[in-house]
């Protein structure tokens, strides 16, 4: 397990005086302020954050040491951290903080036991849920829903992490409508199969090698 844990990330800036947009990942939002002051993922800088204002779903905050919109588009994407012994214990062996899954094998569950999967590289949450992103054991980057159905099991002190990925996941998405519109209308050949002619007739177009 890791000592120290990314509570928060810094997505933007605000402003030309140098405010920052956080987005917090404590369960009660609010109570990232309470760990000040933060620092960024090596440890080598410390921040104490002052809330502002809100967005839809991030903070507008004053940092210390942050002036002007350069010093604060430079910040973009700096995740905060504080040291885990400043954290509440986890009670339950179903809680987990998400720093502790990364880096973490999964596997799958089927009647001749379990398969690799792949390694947890880091959890994103794009708006609509958090999403596991993964790297398969093909060496592929996939992305699963971070949600009971897909992630049936998660037990960090047993090391176990079991995955049920979507049947579709390594389906190649075919073209919306639109998009096929972009496309003048037409799959390549490798995307629809041709029609084959019933057996014992010649394909429209096609004559045979006999004389009419």
């Amino acid at each position: 397990m890791t000592d120290r844990i990314c509570v928060a990330q810094i997505i933007g800036s605000h402003g030309v005086h140098g405010r920052l947009r956080v987005k917090s990942f404590t369960a009660d939002p609010e109570a990232v302020f309470d760990y000040n002051p933060l620092t960024d993922e090596a440890g080598a800088r410390s921040f104490t954050l002052r809330m502002t204002g809100m967005g839809k779903d991030h903070f507008l905050v004053e940092a210390t040491g942050v002036k002007g919109r350069d010093a604060a588009d430079a910040l973009k994407g700096v995740k905060l951290f504080v040291p885990r012994d400043r954290l509440p214990g986890l009670e339950d062996e179903d809680e987990f903080y998400h720093a502790d899954l990364i880096g973490m094998e999964t596997v799958t569950e089927g009647p001749e036991g379990d398969a690799a999967f792949g390694t947890i590289k880091a959890i994103h949450d794009f708006g609509a849920g958090d999403v596991l992103e993964l790297v398969h054991v093909s060496g592929k980057t996939v992305f699963i829903p971070f949600s009971r159905a897909c992630v049936p099991l998660v037990n960090v002190k047993a090391g176990r992490v079991v995955v049920d990925p979507p049947v579709n996941l390594f389906t190649p998405a075919r073209p919306d409508p639109e998009e096929l519109a972009e496309m003048g209308g037409k799959l390549s050949l490798d995307d629809e199969p041709a029609d084959e002619a019933p057996e014992g007739e010649q394909p429209e177009g096609q004559e045979t090698g006999e004389s009419r």
